[in-house]
Formats: C-alpha cells, sequence, structure tokens
C-alpha cells in the first residue's frame, strides 16, 4: 500500500494510501484527514495495521539486520555488504539502539534524517542511508508481518552536483606534464585519459590483462578497500570482480599508448601501477594525482574526472553512443549520456553555429 501526505488549501492535512487498482485499471485510494500531519499519520497507520494484520515485534533493527544481511549475503559482492554494514553500525544502530521496528515511526524517521543532515552528511549520503533503511523494513514487513513506517517517508534525493573538469587548455598542460616527467603512475594516468578506466580497475589491472600484440586491455577485476565485519574500524583491500557484468570488457588500446606501456611491461602476474605483485590502492593512485595537479599548478579535481573527460572527448570526436557506453562499461546508453557527456559553452556555440546553413 502506497501513501502519502500533503497540506490542502483550506489548511488541514490529508493522508492518501493507494490500494491497488480496479478492474478497469484506475489506482483506488482511501483518504484520511486531520488538521496535523502526526495526526493523519496515527490514523494511517492504524488503518494499516487492520489492514494488513500487521503484529508488532520485540526485535530491533540490529536482529533484523543480521537476519537479512544473512538472506542476501550469497547474492551480493563482499564489497556491497561491508558498505552495508558500515552504514547500519555507524548510523542506524547507534540512532535507534534497543528500540524494536514495532515503535519505529514515521517521525522518528524524519527526526533521523534531520539528525544526520545536521551532523553535516550530504543529502545524497543520507538518502543512501534510508535506501538501506528501506531494505531492512521491507523485509521486516514481509516476515515478520509488521506495519512499514517507511511507507509514509518521502525524501527526495538531490541531484548530484556536476563533476569539476580540467578545461581544454589545462588537460593539455597535463598531458605535457605527464610526458616531461614520465614515471608509473604517469602511465597510469595517460591509460585512463586515453581509456575511461575507473580508478578502482587500474589499481586492480595486471600486465596479464593487456595484450599488447593485439592491442586489447580487458577488464577483470576492480579493487578498493572496505570495512572488515561487524562494523570494526579495521579496513582491508580486496580485489573482485567489476561492479557489473557490462564493467566487465575488452578495451582496444590506442595506438599511441603502446610505446608507453612496453616502457614499463612487467610479468604477467605484476599489476601495472606497481610493477611488482603487490597492488597500489585506490587512496594512493588519488593522492598521486593531487601532488601532480598540484605541481603542475593544475586546479584540484577527482581522479574520476579523467573518465568524464574521456567520454566528453569521445562524443566531440564523433563516437556513437553505443560504442562509448559499452568502453565504459555502462548497462545503457542513459547512464553514459546523463552522467560522463559534459558539454562546454564552447561546444554549444559551436553547434549553434551550424544553424547558419539552414537561414
Amino acid at each position: 500500500m502506497k501513501n502519502s501526505i500533503y497540506k490542502r488549501s483550506d489548511g488541514r492535512f490529508e493522508g492518501r494510501i493507494q490500494l491497488g487498482r480496479d478492474e478497469n485499471g484506475i489506482r483506488k485510494y482511501v483518504s484520511f484527514f486531520g488538521r496535523t500531519r502526526e495526526e493523519v499519520n496515527e490514523k494511517m497507520n492504524e488503518y494499516r495495521k487492520k489492514s494488513v494484520n500487521s503484529q508488532s515485534t520485540n526485535l530491533t533493527l540490529n536482529q533484523v539486520f543480521e537476519n537479512w544481511k544473512r538472506r542476501i549475503s550469497f547474492k551480493l559482492k563482499e564489497s556491497t555488504l561491508a558498505n552495508y554494514a558500515m552504514k547500519a553500525y555507524k548510523h542506524l544502530f547507534p540512532y535507534f539502539a534497543e528500540k524494536s521496528l514495532s515503535d519505529i515511526t514515521a517521525d522518528d524517521i524524519y527526526a533521523f534524517i534531520e539528525n544526520k543532515l545536521a551532523s553535516g552528511l550530504s543529502n545524497r549520503y543520507v538518502s543512501d542511508i534510508l535506501t538501506l533503511l528501506k531494505c531492512l523494513f521491507k523485509y521486516a514487513a514481509k516476515t515478520l508481518h509488521i506495519a512499514n513506517p517507511m511507507d509514509d517517508v518521502d525524501f527526495k534525493r538531490e541531484k548530484t552536483p556536476e563533476i569539476r573538469l580540467l578545461d581544454a587548455d589545462e588537460e593539455a598542460r597535463l598531458g605535457r606534464f605527464l610526458a616531461e616527467n614520465p614515471s608509473r603512475t604517469a602511465m597510469g594516468i595517460i591509460l585512463c585519459k586515453a581509456t575511461g578506466l575507473r580508478i578502482g580497475e587500474l589499481c586492480a589491472l595486471t600486465w596479464g590483462d593487456i595484450d599488447l600484440e593485439k592491442r586489447i586491455l580487458t577488464v577483470r577485476h576492480t579493487i578498493q578497500r572496505i570495512q572488515a565485519k561487524n562494523g570494526s574500524r579495521k579496513t582491508k583491500i580486496v580485489i573482485t570482480e567489476p561492479k557489473s557484468e557490462t564493467s566487465k570488457r575488452s578495451i582496444p588500446i590506442p595506438e599511441f599508448l603502446i610505446e608507453t606501456l612496453e616502457r614499463y611491461c612487467g610479468k604477467s602476474s605484476e599489476f601495472v601501477l606497481s610493477g611488482t605483485e603487490k597492488p597500489v590502492e585506490p587512496r594512493t593512485m588519488q593522492n598521486r594525482f593531487a601532488r601532480i595537479l598540484k605541481n603542475a599548478k593544475l586546479p584540484s579535481v577527482h581522479f574520476h574526472a579523467l573518465r568524464h573527460m574521456f567520454a566528453t572527448k569521445c562524443i566531440k570526436l564523433g563516437f556513437d553512443m553505443k560504442t562509448l557506453s559499452e568502453l565504459l562499461g555502462h548497462s545503457g546508453v542513459e547512464i553514459t549520456m546523463n552522467l560522463y557527456v559534459h558539454s562546454s559553452f564552447d561546444r554549444k556555440r559551436e553547434c549553434m553555429d551550424l544553424q547558419k546553413s539552414a537561414f
């Protein structure tokens, strides 16, 4: 049952619970009215408890999380589970403490949201925590038959701000600096600028993943640092398969990169960035990139900007969207268009000037 609460023009609050659709496919609702949002919310909760024959439970969020995690652990990556555990132990459990699930209301969740935003967490991060909370209550509602307070929570995730990129002149200066100061780190940056690799994919890359003769780079793994189990402060490096099936991909290596790669090529078991059988972790690579930008007197940008710059450059060079999407390892062209293609004002001007032949 979906529901929402809003303030009417007459000053009263109205809550609506969607009951599904009738035989003609038209949505059916039941409405509740009150002088305050809390009053309406209470009426809706009472209706839901009766209509779904909901029960109460003494189980806490912590206990339900452990049960839920056991149910889904077989189908999720270790890094994903570690991320869920970190959010649960760091944010959810301390706030809701030993409060039973049946006692947690929508108002409690709104208070939790306000608390986390006030502590300095971003809207996006709080939204990620709420996604986990939603999964836990959905599981609890299904297995324990309790009312789901998340049905009454409406929290919209803010649009991700556009990432800062280097402009054409700055990118050229970076290229000159890397050429004048060769190193394995410089080689890794050049490789990402030319292929759009993610930083985790770059750090997990071994020479066995690169066929210089056929000029093919195969993305098989990614690397990241995750927290140990049960909210421990200890962390560890894990090398896993990429984030999705489409992220596993083969990328043709541009011919101009071959000479640079041959200069550092090692055994198939050695990592490209380190030249040894021990990898360089993403955080270290990001720090090295930051130092290079500083030494080159360039503005500070995140390493991921290289991937965005690659995508934008490819569009300008005439790559079709399907090809670019597959090179980036995306599941669809919409992701490529919405997240990775940035149009500069100069490019907008060029496109607008194309109209002259039509006048």
